[in-house]
């Protein structure tokens, strides 16, 4: 009530003055602005407020009117709009073509995850030959570099056995890491022994991979992690890099659970868990079964299908909602199973008989009605033992096809049912294990992955992978690498051995990381437009990449991965598409488009745009992956072509107040290791001069660039010009600068370093405010929905304090009966700071 009662009585006092006040009392006209407003706001909690309606509608008037002299005077918009003008019957508009534009998108896309592809057939054909010609040797001794302890010296100062002296350096393209490009390293889980013979026969014979690492490395520089998982357990990792073990010591990953490895060595496939909770499985044999049924979950991937049931005197299933049925082994599934299981509770008389019927049920009713994966189908049986007469389910429902496989998990230390449960595996193609501690979990389960590979070896199936997108938080101990999200490609590796290719023996698995980061690279923002987008998907309807996914939280300083982050389906980010048209057309494969009313949202979500969106999309070939395009009506149907030569063009470019958008690929930096430390602006100089001519680079996009550095090259002049006059500047204006389509940006700061307010906007850590890979900055996208040559103002939400208002505009080029924003493809804004 005090705090309304003052800003009325300020109100009050300056009314009269506020008409006749100079501009170098600006700041109080503007405070006086605002104080009405929140007066008006505290109006029906008193009854001070005495202002007139018309009073304010004066004053907002004349505020209105000065606000805009200024803006237009410090941003120098006039004399863009009036060069704009002046080219006009000289340049050239065209219309986009959003299939086209897809499918070249598309294309290019393939071209680059064949090569990958390609990098992986020539691993595995190097692992099956030198297996191929390898003896096993169970004496062998060999010294290798193990990722945990090179470099690693004892007290005495000499290197410890396996840990010899390994060159590191840091490299750009692996996100600075220190890597050694020219070997390998060989990492083995804690849980095993590094000197095992297993272990020595298989990376002694590995170790053939090392040239072709390399090899593929120079013929696709845009490789990253190239690897070979064993069966064995020791994960061969080129580029060759220190392992650091978690804060307990300890190497927690092991590559045969992770996702890649799993796909490739299994077809798809059908698993109902069955666990016994009779009475007899209390304390420590639940708590192994739990973890089991864990590990067993953490085996399948969204081309899986599943679920869990527990017996005792009656059978249960987990999760009565998916009674009688399959569902996707996703991430949110498995997660769900795995908090029921840890509900579970034991009573009664263990009735295997009536389990084993319902799961022979259901898994022949998916069978019958096409549901489920088609391929393989299990059942995992986890029990202390097995008393009762179950040859009469098998007969009934299994043999003498014997086409679902039962592994059995005996649990406990008691051997007393163990014939009986082993029989049960043997006699319908599966496999019997014996778990009686925590430790032997993980190992014993991983044994059913190669049972079921068999028949892929046995055919010498090589079907390449693609997995979902995911971040390795386990494998990367630095936050830019483990938050990074990527798919892989991979494939199994077979033992060609004439002695042993009738028992399908699986080596392990090549495979290689793709950052998906990269892959958006090949569809480039500039010619989207500013609120345009591609997205990928998977045959699943899983996203890959979408601008609306985010799969990252916030824990206190750090940033992690949401639980649910890689199964994100596409309809729930394009949930305008309630029939499911666009997700069902691209999970198919289709091409095609359609088009969306949307709402959507930019300034982190704060402010809601409303769009009509055309959606292209076409599959991209030997992939499960579609992709997706939309541009926006409106924004971005139109591009403008205009000619100018490079010597006009370099000259306005290398102007002090010019910079690009260092995030975009105007040159390709990253495929000779000699152009990895440019940045891009030095890249395209360096390109456009002849210095460094074999760069590869967009020329469409340099010949934009170029374009609108010389058409917005008068802006320095003028800004010059506006300092320089005698009537100075008025207090509190900042800073001028323009954006165009190109990602071209001109800044000129009116204020010096001390006297400015807004000292992070516009630096290189102010993200939202620059020309990204992700994004157009706020104040563009905010330009964009208002009228040409109309400014619109508004207060940067992360300066809540109110000192900064920021004030943008657009410019637009008419040729013919065609209007586009100015540049046609190019935005151009110009913003300034005005420190109230």
């Amino acid at each position: 009530m005090l705090w309304c009662w003052s800003l009325s009585r300020t109100g009050e006092t300056e009314r009269t003055s506020m008409l006749s006040v100079g501009w170098k009392d600006r700041r109080t006209a503007v405070y006086l602005l605002w104080i009405v407003s929140l007066s008006w706001i505290c109006f029906p909690a008193g009854a001070q407020m005495r202002i007139p309606p018309e009073t304010v509608q004066v004053w907002a008037n004349a505020f209105g009117k000065q606000l805009s002299i200024l803006s237009s005077r410090y941003s120098g918009s006039l004399l863009l709009q009036k060069k704009y003008k002046d080219i006009e019957p000289i340049v050239k508009m065209e219309e986009v073509d959003g299939m086209e534009l897809v499918r070249s998108f598309a294309e290019e896309m393939e071209n680059m995850l064949g090569r990958k592809m390609k990098s992986v057939k020539r691993m595995a054909e190097a692992a099956e030959d030198a297996d191929f010609y390898h003896e096993f040797n169970a004496t062998l001794e060999f010294d290798y570099y193990n990722s945990m302890l090179i470099n690693t010296m004892d007290e005495d100062g000499n290197f410890v056995e396996l840990g010899g002296e390994f060159q590191l350096e840091e490299n750009e393209h692996f996100n600075k890491l220190p890597v050694n490009t020219q070997q390998s390293v060989i990492q083995v889980p804690t849980n095993v022994y590094n000197k095992d013979p297993d272990i020595l026969n298989g990376v002694y014979m590995s170790e053939a991979l090392n040239d072709v690492f390399v090899s593929n490395f120079e013929k696709d520089p845009t490789l990253t992690w190239q690897y070979f998982g064993s069966s064995t357990g020791f994960f061969r990792l080129y580029p060759g890099i220190k392992w650091t073990p978690d804060e307990n010591g300890v190497v927690t990953f092991d590559g045969r659970n992770r996702n890649w490895y799993i796909q490739a060595a299994t077809s798809p496939k059908d698993i109902i868990i069955v666990v016994d909770t009779s009475g007899s499985m209390k304390g420590l044999r639940l708590t192994i079964a739990k973890l089991t049924i864990n590990t067993i979950l953490d085996t399948l991937g969204e081309n899986d299908f599943v679920n869990v049931m527990a017996y005792s005197d009656y059978v249960q299933y987990v999760e009565p909602c998916f009674k009688g049925t399959l569902v996707q082994a996703d991430l949110d599934n498995r997660e769900h199973f795995k908090v029921l299981v840890e509900g579970l509770h034991v009573k009664g008389e263990g009735k295997v008989k009536k389990a084993m019927k319902e799961a022979f049920r259901v898994l022949n009713e998916a069978v019958t009605t096409g549901k489920g994966s088609l391929c393989n189908q299990a059942i995992m049986l986890i029990t202390d033992g097995a008393m009762e007469d179950f040859q009469q389910v098998f007969e009934e429902f299994n043999w003498p096809d014997r086409r679902v496989r039962v592994f059995t998990y005996l649990i406990g230390r008691e051997l007393t049912f163990a014939e009986n449960v082993k029989w049960i595996a043997c006699n319908n193609k599966g496999y019997y294990t014996h778990i009686s501690t925590l430790a032997d979990v993980q190992e014993n389960v991983m044994e059913y992955l190669h049972v079921l590979s068999r028949p892929m070896v046995i055919n010498h199936d090589h079907d390449i992978i693609w997995t979902e997108a995911y971040m390795d938080s386990v494998l990367f101990n630095t936050q830019a690498q483990s938050l990074l999200l990527m798919t892989s490609v991979a494939m199994p590796v077979f033992s060609k051995k004439e002695e042993t290719l009738s028992h399908g023996i699986l080596l392990g698995v090549v495979g290689t990381d793709v950052p998906l980061k990269e892959l958006m690279r090949l569809a480039p923002r500039y010619k989207l437009g500013v609120h345009g987008y591609a997205f990928l998907n998977t045959n699943n309807g899983y996203i890959l990449s979408h601008p609306d996914l985010r799969p990252l939280y916030k824990e206190g300083k750090k940033l992690k991965p949401k639980p649910n982050y890689n199964s994100v389906d596409l309809s729930e980010v394009e949930w305008e598409d309630t029939e499911d048209t666009l997700r069902t057309a691209m999970v198919k494969g289709e091409t095609g488009t359609m088009s969306l009313d949307v709402r959507a949202t930019v300034d982190k979500r704060r402010r809601v745009v409303f769009l009509k969106n055309e959606y292209f999309y076409t599959t991209i070939n030997e992939t499960p992956f579609s992709l997706g395009v939309v541009l926006t009506r409106g924004h971005g149907k139109y591009t403008f072509i205009g000619n100018i030569s490079v010597e006009e063009g370099l000259h306005d470019l290398t102007a002090s107040d010019v910079i690009i958008a260092n995030e975009w690929n105007y040159c390709e930096t990253d495929i000779d290791p000699h152009h990895r430390k440019l940045t891009q602006f030095q890249a395209v100089i360096r390109y456009l001069t002849g210095k460094e001519p074999d760069l590869q680079c967009d020329e469409t996009l340099l010949r934009q660039t170029l374009f609108d550095a010389v058409v917005s090259a008068p802006l320095e002049a003028y800004w010059t010009a506006v300092t320089l006059n005698a009537s100075g500047i008025d207090d509190g204006i900042e800073t001028a600068f323009m954006g165009t389509r190109s990602g071209l940006m001109r800044m000129y700061k009116y204020a010096g370093t001390e006297k400015r307010v807004a000292k992070k906007f516009l630096s290189p850590s102010d993200k939202d405010n620059l020309f990204t890979l992700d994004h157009f900055p706020v104040w563009y996208r905010r330009a964009a929905e208002n009228p040409a040559g109309r400014f619109l103002y508004y207060v940067p939400r992360d300066m809540q304090d109110g000192r900064i208002l920021i004030a943008v505009t657009s410019v637009t080029v008419t040729v013919g009966q065609k209007t586009a924003l100015a540049g046609g493809r190019r935005l151009f804004s110009i913003l300034y700071i005005l420190d109230i």
